[in-house]
């Protein structure tokens, strides 16, 4: 198996990646397992944080790196929380105060549209020229109260749209990894590097 480090040490997206990657030929190693330290994410786009970060842990590690950038996007508050998903309620990241914080933005908005996000970054060296892009979107609701134990971040006040009004929270780990914003994601990547000949 070839190893690939996940420029990140979040455990529910080490968890959720280990079980995307199973049926592929890579072991997946969080870069805090290697000694490697967060990147900084100063930018504004998904798309140039997951590129900052997997290029941060190839360079750090030798090997090919896989990032993702992702989070919440709600209509009604201009795309918000957006790249700061993980911190919208301020330093250090919680996902209790993020939900309590989405909650107290959304009081009185009957607009509960929101999406997940996620671009995946696969640079197989630090100088890649062509790194593995590839995005998913999950499409759904913010609920008027968070419900069910499972996921993490705003997963129990997200309502995906055709899981019949459950949150993200109460929906099996298996069936989020079939239609999650990761899921797709990882599929499309998977795609284009089956294109490219990569492996």
């Amino acid at each position: 198996m070839q190893r690939l480090v996940l420029a990140s040490d979040n455990a529910g997206k080490l968890r959720e990646f280990r079980a995307l990657l199973a049926p592929l030929t890579f072991e997946v190693v969080a870069q805090g397992e290697l000694g490697i330290g967060a990147a900084p994410e100063p930018h504004p786009t998904f798309m140039e944080n997951a590129l900052a970060k997997a290029r941060h842990a190839a360079a750090a590690s030798g090997l090919p790196a896989l990032a993702d950038d992702s989070g919440l996007c709600c209509v009604a508050l201009g795309g918000a929380p957006g790249v700061r998903s993980a911190r919208f309620a301020g330093e250090p990241g919680d996902d209790e105060r993020n939900n309590v914080e989405l909650l107290r933005r959304l009081a009185g908005v009957a607009d509960r549209r929101a999406h997940y996000v996620c671009v995946l970054v696969l640079t197989r060296t630090v100088e890649d020229p062509e790194p593995v892009l590839a995005e998913g979107r999950w499409y759904g609701r913010i609920a008027a109260a968070p419900r069910g134990s499972g996921g993490f971040g705003y997963d129990p006040l997200f309502e995906p749209l055709d899981c019949a009004g459950r949150s993200a929270a109460e929906l099996a780990s298996e069936e989020k990894n079939r239609v999650s914003h990761r899921a797709l994601a990882l599929r499309e990547l998977v795609d284009r590097l089956g294109a490219s000949g990569a492996s």
